[in-house]
This record gives structure tokens, C-alpha cells and sequence, in this order.
């Protein structure tokens, strides 16, 4: 149990007895007090309260000598202490009276005599006893130098105890009486409140009155510097609540002459100005009734006032947003299918969604708006058509990006208990646009992120969903605002990332790459006229004939979209703009040498990779479905001697992996039917490699490429030249659908590719989403069993081989 204590001191009349002579060792042990957090001077009287056990029995067990050693813990928190827990140098003291509390607790009085060094220790049980040394003081010698240090310990000591309301006035008295100056270093350090124990005990370690004395004048020193220190804030914290309150008189005495006079100052018509926008800003009554009383309240703050520029932002936030105000525009059909047409090439099924939208908005005005999301490789237009739609609505428009956004506060904004704190985004672009319906394009939704400040994938939501939005309930406005007027088009590059309750509330529109021949028509209508006029080419100076721009669409670029073929033109117009800075004048046609001469060789050249590495059995050329679009994927197979051990390579996913298992199972159980030994596997060892190793490959559409990689390879045929395949195989042989067939049809197109291999039930989203433009070239065939899909793959004869090799020799050749 600690020990509470209060510090008496020994009248100075009580003279101190012989002093032993230093080092004398006293005799016999007695015991040994520990204390907590205090620290017994000599000469000092000490009310202690005991109440651990051990303490009690040493108390009860004193006789009439009643002579105890007191001595301070080192650490305070042990209750049970042992010998080497104290301090070596304690006093010694007489206890002179013992008062049993209600508690079983007691209170004992003791009055230091002498420090003295712990020796020996001869019990510890119950309590401990010890062996002790006298550490005896000899007063020194009178100078004048410590005379003068007693002369400022004392003063020092006197200004202290005046201006502190704790310590009594008699304290002074004591002290001017004190001659000693060990004897006064020890009451002066007994009697200040703000030494801690450590400075204590340090001063009572300290057997040199000189040092000790030095000691205390330090620490007064320190404290008085300290008690000036607070004395001038006090004083000028009272300075400046006077000045507050002569100020608010005098302003409010001016407010009233200004009134009389019918002249306002700029915070009154600042006033003025806020009360008529609230008024005039058609908000809902309650948000109305809110936003007067914040008013009220800021019209009676002191404008120097901490909270006054918090409070007059958050009521101006409140007067400025489009409570009621909306776009005036008419929804003209036939105008706005004139603006998508002309800002966008093709789009078909994306134009006629968007025109259903604006026929029903034109037949019911009040509708919701519904939430739009595009999903797309990069460079397809998500962001420009979210413009077009602005554009045909003759609505306001506004771009949030949403990628690599972690706070939730973003979308809900922050509390206007925090320092800097602003309303949400949603919030923050509606001031902007200053109308309740613009049309607000939430860039990359598929790219939110996630930790310790929330979910801004939630707190979407609320903001997305059109039978919540109505009443969307900012953190920092605190007030329901309608958001149900809002045209929200959302863009992503997948779906996977999106979560599924924010993805169910949200109409998807698919954009999905483009052919060839659409990128070269975009080229020449948008893509071309905008680079020449960002560098600053002359339209009569630069001619860029469709194959030049098929040129570089087929071989400089492999994308879904059409933004790195832009850049490419990009370049191709920087060059002719330095030749023109150089001193160019006549005009310049863009041939494919001059291709070849601005942008360098041939970048891309898929179709003759695909014809050179199919030479070899074993590789086959599958179809990928990517974020980015549609891509080719390479699967070779290979053998040599083993075990019937099988090998899996490329840092592909499970599913992957258990399609290899299953083309490999099948190809097994019919060895047979293909020609091949039933126990072909007994002396071999198989291993499918998935090129492209450091990118993560996985889905279920590699099934039937895998099993033909297998076949091709154990009957050392190679694949027909130029054909590629996609979809999923069972264990029995059959062909199941895939998705994303337009993607990766179009990425076969761009490879080159003449013959693609597809599931027949997947027959009708080619019929659906494939126009006769995009599947002219190739060669469709379906399949519902493996063997109709190695019936194509695979030469027949020997002259099919030959014709493949004349194939591949010709694109080649091409190619050189």
C-alpha cells in the first residue's frame, strides 16, 4: 500500500547532537523502513502512513528505542521490496508516535537525525534489518563566497514562498533563522513541493554542504524563472480578456450607431449577402431553418473568433449549392443522334442505349437517372462518349476519378469537427457545376481502394443508388440533398474488382475494341485532325493516306483502343513539325517509307511470329480475355524421356491448371482413337508451358488449346497456319461456351489470325456482337466435341502439311 506523507519541519531551536565521527559504523542493526516516492530529511518531522504488512510488524516491534532507519524505493511500484530495491543512503530517524487508523492502516510520526550508508543486511523476514554507516556533515569553513550563496539560497526562497499560494509565510521565518548551511539546504529541500524524489534523494546522497547547498540554489533558481514564466502568461492572458471584452463593448456600441445611421460595415453586409443567397437558394425548409440559425449564430461572433471562419464557410457551402436550380435544356433525339454520330465512329448498340435513355427522359421528365457503366479496355472511348452524352443532353458536365481513392471522406466528405474540413466530392463538383442534374462521369470506379479510412466503394452506394440518392446526407453539410437528378456514368476496365452490391445497382454497356479498319476511320476523322492542330502542323502541309495509318494501326501498335495510335500520329506530326522549323515548305505525303523513317522499323508483327513458331508440333495459338482487351496467348507442349512425370509452367492460375489435368486426361483415355499407344505416357515425360511467364494468365477458355498442344505434339503434326481457338473442355470431350468472344475475336483479327476455332454455343454472341465488317477475313468454325476442333487444327494428309508450309513460307516471305 503506497505511503501517503506530509513534511513537518523540527523547529530550529532543537539543536543537533554529537555528530559520530565519519564512517563510524552504528551499532547493532535496526530496521529498515521502505518508503514510497518520499525521501526523509535530517532534522525534518515526517507523518508516514504504513500499511503493508511487513511495515506494520516492523512498527509494532520497536521497543523504547524506537530508532528505525527510513529509506526510499527505488522503484515505487514494488510492493514487496527487497535490499537491493533501495537506495543505498537513507536517515535515520526516531519514531515518536504511532496512531492505529480504521484501516488496520497506521500513522507514525518520525523526525530524522542523521544520513546514514545501509551496510549489511541482517533480516529480511518479516521485515528487514541493517547494518548502518553515519555520513557525518562538518559545517565548513565561513567564507565570503558561501556566505553569499546562503544569502541567495534564502532570498531566492522567500520570493518563492511569497508568490506561491501553497507554501506558508512562516517558511520565510524558519529559513532567516537557519545559520547552518547544511542544516539549511536540507529544510529548504524538505520543504518544496516541486522536487521530485529523485531530486531529493540526490540532495540527500550529497554529504558536501557546499555541493548541497550549490544544489538547492539551482532548483530555486529554476523554479523561480518557472513561477515569473506563468505569472507573465497569467497577466497577459487577463490583459487580453480585458481588451476582448472593451472590444465587444465598443463594436457593439459602433453596431448600434451604424444601425442608426443606416451604414454597415463589410462583416454586416457580408451578413446581408449570405441571409439573401440562403433565402433565394430554394433549399428545403428544415436545411433553410438550419442554415438561418447557423447564421444568427455568426452574425453574433466576434469575427476574430477561432470558430467564425469555420461556421461562415460552412453557411456560404449551404447558400452557393443548387438547391433547386437545373438545366433548362430540351431532350432533342434527333439532335443528340446527330452529336453522338458525330463525336464517336460506330458504337452501335452503346448510341442506341444511350438514345432509349433520352427518349424515355423526353416522355417523363421527372424520371430517375439511371447509372450507365462502361466497361472497356483503355482508348475505346468510355470518358468521351460520358462528354457526347453531356453534349445531347445540353447538361453540365463534370469528371470525378475515382482511382487509387482510399478515404471514404472523399465520397461523404468530412466532420466539421475536424480542422480542415471540406464537403465530398459528389458535393464539391455540384457547387461547381451550380445545377442539381449535370451528368458526373465517375472515372475508373473498378480501381477504388480500401483500408483503415473506410470504403469509398460503400459509401458509393448510397450516392449511386436512385432510390437512396434522394436524400444523400454529406458528413460535412449535415443536410439531405437530392441526388437523384444526377446522370451518373460510371467507366471501368473489368468488372471482377467492382463490389457486388455497387455493381448490381449499375446498367452495363460493354465497349469492347475495334477492327482495324474502324481505327483507321477514327484516325481519319478524329484522331489525325486533333494532332495536327496540338502541334501546330498546317493543315495543306501533311497528307496521311488510310494505309499509311493502317500501317501503323497493324504494326506499331497492338492495343483494343485507339490511344496508342494516336500517340504514334503524334509522333509522326512532331517530326514534320521540326522538319517545317528547319525550313520545309512543300507538303508532306506520309508513305509508309516515311513511316518506317519517323518511327522506325516495324514494331508488331504477330501474324509472322504466329506462322514461325506453329512450324514446331506442340504449339498452339489460344485466345485471352484481358482488362485491356482481347489478346493472343501461346501454349507449347513438349516431351522427352521420363517417367510419365508432367510438368506445369508460366505462373498461371488454377484454373489453368486444372484444365492442362483435364486436356491431358482426355487425351489419355482416347490415346487410342488417336493413333497412339494406350501406355504412351509410360516412358515420357509431358510439360505445357504458358510463355509471357511473369504475367499472371488464368480462366476457363484454354481447355480445347491445351488438348490440341497434346495431340499436336504426340502425333507430331503442327497446327493449320494462321489459327487460333478459345473454350473450355470437359473430361468426356465436350466444348464448353466461354465469354468475351467479340474480344478476343478482335484480337485475332489484329494477329492476323484466318481461322478461329469457337464453342457452337457461342454461336450466337458472335451473330449478336460481330458485324459482317469485323468478321470478314475469317473463318468461323464451331465446335461442340475436342475432335471437331482437331479436325480443324490438324492437317489430314500429307498434302494439307504441304499446304500449310507453303502458307506459313508465304507470310514469311511478306513479312521480308
Amino acid at each position: 500500500m503506497p505511503s501517503d506523507f506530509v513534511s513537518v519541519i523540527k523547529p530550529t531551536g532543537v539543536k543537533t547532537g554529537e555528530v559520530v565521527g565519519q564512517g563510524e559504523v552504528g551499532r547493532g542493526a535496526i530496521p529498515v523502513l521502505p518508503v514510497r516516492d518520499t525521501v526523509l530529511f535530517p532534522h525534518a518531522v515526517l507523518p508516514l502512513t504504513v500499511g503493508r504488512e511487513s511495515s506494520i510488524q516492523l512498527i509494532q516491534s520497536l521497543g523504547e528505542e524506537k530508532t528505525i532507519l527510513v529509506v526510499a524505493q527505488q522503484d515505487a511500484r514494488l510492493d514487496t521490496p527487497e535490499g537491493t530495491d533501495l537506495h543505498s543512503v537513507g536517515t535515520r530517524a526516531t519514531v515518536h508516535k504511532v496512531v492505529k487508523m480504521p484501516n488496520q492502516s497506521l500513522f507514525v510520526f518520525t523526525e530524522g537525525n542523521e544520513r546514514v550508508r545501509l551496510g549489511e543486511f541482517t533480516q529480511l523476514m518479516p521485515f528487514m534489518t541493517a547494518e548502518y554507516e553515519i555520513l557525518s556533515e562538518v559545517e565548513p569553513e565561513k567564507t565570503p563566497e558561501l556566505e553569499a550563496l546562503q544569502r541567495n539560497v534564502v532570498s531566492q526562497f522567500q520570493q518563492i514562498v511569497t508568490s506561491s499560494p501553497t507554501l506558508s509565510d512562516d517558511l520565510q521565518t524558519i529559513a532567516i533563522n537557519i545559520d547552518e548551511p547544511g542544516r539549511l539546504a536540507d529544510f529548504i529541500a524538505s520543504s518544496l513541493p516541486f522536487l521530485t524524489t529523485t531530486d531529493k534523494q540526490e540532495l540527500l546522497e550529497t554529504s558536501s554542504v557546499s555541493a548541497r547547498l550549490e544544489r538547492v540554489n539551482k532548483h530555486l533558481a529554476k523554479e523561480l524563472e518557472v513561477q515569473q514564466l506563468r505569472n507573465k502568461i497569467q497577466s497577459e492572458v487577463q490583459d487580453s480578456v480585458q481588451q476582448s471584452q472593451r472590444d465587444y463593448y465598443l463594436r457593439e456600441q459602433m453596431k448600434a450607431i451604424q444601425k442608426e445611421l443606416g451604414d454597415l460595415d463589410d462583416t454586416q453586409k457580408d451578413i446581408a449577402e449570405l441571409k439573401e443567397k440562403i433565402e433565394n437558394a430554394g433549399m428545403p425548409e428544415e436545411t433553410q431553418k438550419d442554415a438561418l440559425k447557423e447564421l444568427a449564430r455568426l452574425s453574433r461572433m466576434n469575427p476574430a473568433a477561432a470558430d467564425y471562419s469555420l461556421t461562415r464557410n460552412y453557411v456560404e457551402w449551404l447558400a452557393v449549392l443548387p438547391w433547386a436550380k437545373t438545366s433548362s435544356g430540351e431532350v432533342d433525339i434527333l439532335k443528340a443522334k446527330a452529336f453522338l454520330d458525330e463525336d464517336h465512329y460506330g458504337l452501335k448498340k452503346v448510341k442506341d442505349r444511350i438514345l432509349d435513355y433520352l427518349s424515355v427522359r423526353r416522355l417523363k421528365p421527372d424520371m430517375k437517372g439511371p447509372i450507365l457503366c462502361f466497361v472497356g479496355p483503355p482508348g475505346v472511348g468510355k470518358t468521351s462518349l460520358g462528354k457526347s452524352i453531356a453534349r445531347a443532353l445540353d447538361r453540365k458536365f463534370s469528371r470525378i476519378s475515382l482511382g487509387g481513392m482510399h478515404d471514404e471522406a472523399e465520397i461523404r466528405g468530412h466532420r466539421r469537427t475536424y480542422i480542415g474540413a471540406l464537403p465530398g466530392q459528389i458535393i464539391q463538383h455540384l457547387k461547381r457545376v451550380e445545377v442539381k442534374d449535370p451528368v458526373f462521369m465517375l472515372d475508373e470506379i473498378d480501381k477504388l481502394g480500401r483500408d483503415f479510412r473506410g470504403d469509398p466503394a460503400s459509401a458509393l452506394l448510397e450516392t449511386l443508388d436512385p432510390e437512396q440518392n434522394n436524400t444523400f446526407r454529406d458528413n460535412y453539410l449535415d443536410q439531405p440533398f437530392d441526388l437523384s437528378k444526377v446522370l451518373f456514368i460510371c467507366t471501368a476496365n473489368q468488372l471482377d474488382t467492382i463490389p457486388g452490391p455497387l455493381l448490381d445497382r449499375m446498367e452495363i454497356i460493354e465497349l469492347t475494341g475495334y477492327t482495324e479498319e474502324e481505327k483507321v476511320a477514327i484516325a481519319q476523322k478524329y484522331l489525325i485532325p486533333r494532332q495536327i492542330k496540338e502541334n501546330g502542323v498546317p493543315d495543306d502541309m501533311m497528307e496521311f493516306p488510310q494505309e499509311s495509318v493502317a500501317l501503323v494501326a497493324r504494326h506499331y501498335t497492338r492495343e483494343a483502343g485507339v490511344r496508342k495510335l494516336e500517340q504514334q500520329i503524334g509522333t509522326v506530326c512532331r517530326k514534320l513539325a521540326r522538319k517545317i522549323a528547319e525550313g520545309r515548305t512543300e507538303k508532306l505525303v506520309i508513305t509508309p517509307e516515311i513511316i518506317h523513317e519517323f518511327l522506325g522499323g516495324i514494331k508488331v508483327r504477330v501474324d509472322t511470329e504466329i506462322a514461325e513458331r506453329t512450324k514446331r508440333a506442340g504449339v498452339v495459338v489460344g485466345l485471352a480475355w484481358t482488362p485491356a482487351g482481347g489478346d493472343i496467348l501461346f501454349i507449347e507442349a513438349n516431351k522427352m524421356k521420363g517417367k510419365g512425370g508432367f510438368n506445369i509452367t508460366g505462373q498461371i492460375g488454377d484454373v489453368m491448371k486444372e484444365s492442362m489435368q483435364a486436356a491431358l486426361t482426355w487425351v489419355r483415355s482416347n490415346a487410342i482413337g488417336l493413333g497412339l499407344d494406350e501406355d504412351f505416357t509410360k516412358d515420357l515425360d509431358l510439360h505445357i508451358h504458358v510463355p509471357a511467364g511473369a504475367i499472371p494468365k488464368d480462366g476457363p477458355s484454354a481447355g480445347v488449346t491445351m488438348a490440341t498442344a497434346l495431340v499436336s505434339l504426340l502425333t507430331d503434326k503442327p497446327v493449320r497456319p494462321l489459327l487460333a481457338m478459345t473454350g473450355e473442355i470437359t473430361l468426356s470431350g465436350d466444348v464448353l461456351p466461354v465469354g468475351g468472344i467479340k474480344e478476343k475475336f478482335l484480337a485475332a483479327k489484329r494477329a492476323g489470325v484466318r481461322d478461329v476455332i469457337l464453342p457452337v454455343d457461342c454461336k450466337q454472341q458472335v451473330d449478336e456482337d460481330l458485324t459482317p465488317d469485323q468478321t470478314e477475313g475469317i473463318t468461323i468454325h464451331y465446335a461442340r466435341r475436342i475432335e471437331d476442333v482437331l479436325a480443324v487444327a490438324l492437317p489430314k494428309n500429307l498434302v494439307e502439311e504441304v499446304q500449310d508450309e507453303e502458307v506459313r513460307e508465304e507470310v514469311l516471305q511478306a513479312a521480308v
